[in-house]
């Protein structure tokens, strides 16, 4: 029996507190968005920016009941306040994710941590062992696995509608970062110190990553990387090409790019088995490709015929009308509130909620280190078992 969280009540919204995410970051507006789309969430405190005064304007210009200067000290606060907080959303540079979630972990406040999980392996590793040792629970948002045709998708290949999996390709190409740019969004994430050592590979080579086995349930074994940073005296990379081998022989196929001109946020998926394969983009996320071999193409669609259950219960709206972005940040805030209310009634939640975990996010950030690691080497092969 799992125990129970701080607050007493078994149901209504969940009470929410921020770091980071102030007023001119992109990131927080979207997490805001997320968390109150299915009204099951209120953010009433914050510790907004790395400023006690930038922090108490962004608080006070959303409204929030409490604002602090720092992490830390929201988390002392509202863990001894009696209607404090029950869960915090992380939304900071990599380099600050791993001292935050510990703070509120250790006082049993559940974290809601966007990804990638931290800026290095060391500190993702003693991440997992704060999630696992706390009385909370630890969400990674890989938003992209919210998408109900991604959910269609794992659950044909659960299924064995495609048979034993042999070919993975995925592949994440933008173009923001084709030129030298100094606005705060691209300044951070090219910069290792926050970042971490990863550019192009932790800020979408890891979604894409995490979606292919996501998707397919193979964990990889051992990986090929060759990075390049194209723009000069960039300091991380710019560009990825990844071998990945699978447990089980499947091999697979990455490619995470910032420097592709005419690419927005072009992530795609395809997957190949011995009876058939099926391919989904992002920029076009209701609708998801299955070819069973040697028969004709068949397009499934959100909410509409053929779609499964594991798609149609993130659903919100008739076939047609497009779902993407936003909703499926907010499928998995959604998950989130299914879990975190199966925790204040001292039970475990139903087992169609689907949400990162931080070992998930621990093998992301493996996934950086061994590219990194690899492309120093010639793209030698490297392990990641």
């Amino acid at each position: 029996m799992m125990v129970t969280g701080r607050n007493e009540e078994t149901s209504g919204r969940i009470r929410l507190g921020m770091v980071g995410g102030g007023n001119d970051a992109f990131i927080g507006g979207v997490h805001r968005i997320a968390a109150r789309l299915d009204d099951k969430f209120e953010l009433v405190a914050g510790a907004l920016s790395s400023t006690p005064e930038k922090s108490l304007e962004s608080g006070q210009a959303l409204g929030l009941e409490r604002v602090y200067g720092d992490f830390k000290q929201m988390a002392i606060r509202e863990a001894r306040l009696k209607s404090g907080i029950e869960a915090v959303s992380i939304v900071t540079p990599n380099h600050v994710h791993y001292a935050a979630a510990r703070e509120f972990l250790k006082r049993g406040i559940h974290v809601i941590c966007d990804k990638p999980l931290t800026s290095t392996l060391a500190d993702a590793k003693k991440l997992v062992k704060a999630a696992e040792s706390a009385n909370a629970l630890f969400i990674l948002t890989h938003n992209y696995t919210g998408y109900p045709m991604v959910r269609q998708a794992r659950e044909m290949v659960a299924n064995g509608d495609i048979g034993k999996i042999r070919v993975v390709q995925v592949e994440y190409p933008q173009d923001w970062l084709t030129e030298q740019q100094d606005f705060k969004q691209a300044e951070w994430r090219t910069d290792p110190e926050r970042s971490g050592a990863g550019g192009s590979t932790g800020d979408i080579g890891t979604h894409a990553y995490n979606l292919a086995c996501f998707v397919t349930g193979l964990k990889a074994e051992s990986l090929a990387a060759d990075l390049q940073a194209f723009v000069p005296g960039r300091k991380v990379d710019d560009n990825a090409h990844v071998l990945l081998r699978f447990e089980g022989g499947a091999r697979g196929m990455l490619w995470s790019s910032q420097v592709a001109p005419g690419n927005e946020n072009a992530l795609r998926l395809r997957v190949y088995g011995e009876k058939g394969g099926f391919e989904w983009s992002q920029e076009d996320p209701n609708y998801l490709w299955f070819t069973p071999y040697n028969e004709p193409k068949r397009l499934i669609t959100r909410n509409g015929a053929g779609a499964g259950d594991a798609a149609n219960r993130l659903s919100r709206v008739p076939p047609g009308h497009p779902e993407g972005y936003l909703e499926g940040f907010a499928n998995i805030y959604g998950e989130a509130a299914e879990a975190i209310h199966a925790f204040r009634n001292g039970i475990s939640p139903d087992v169609s909620v689907v949400y990162p975990t931080v070992h998930d996010g621990l093998n992301g950030v493996k996934f950086v280190a061994a590219c990194v690691q690899s492309s120093s080497r010639n793209a030698a092969w490297v392990s990641l078992t």
